[in-house]
């Protein structure tokens, strides 16, 4: 699961829902998501940040649903994504809703 390796921030996260069928061949994106943000080190960024697995057993597609703190949805369809594509979106939303992390990365980089 290298793409997991990434560091995940869910500061600006109120809930995330990962909705997949573990009989569907295309979940594997959707689940090593879940993985990650997941993780312990992910969670103690926002121990409010709700995050909900929704295993169904009816063929559905795989589909991640964000809701951050200022009402924004994101949704994800993970059937043609890679873990990759959806950790680096979500945490490219995330950084541009974080003000303190864009503050930082530009003191970084002067």
């Amino acid at each position: 699961m290298a793409a997991g390796r990434g560091r995940v921030i869910l500061k600006t996260v109120k809930e995330i829902i990962v909705q997949f069928c573990p009989f569907e061949s295309n979940v594997r994106g959707a689940r090593e998501f879940l993985a990650a943000i997941g993780t312990e080190k992910a969670r103690l960024t926002n121990s409010n940040c709700r995050i909900v697995a929704d295993v169904k057993h009816d063929e559905t597609e795989p589909v991640i649903a964000v809701t951050f703190n200022d009402g924004e949805k994101l949704v994800m369809k993970a059937a043609n994504l890679t873990t990759r594509e959806m950790l680096s979106f979500f945490t490219e939303r995330c950084f541009a809703k974080d003000p303190q992390a864009q503050e930082m990365a530009s003191k970084k980089s002067h």
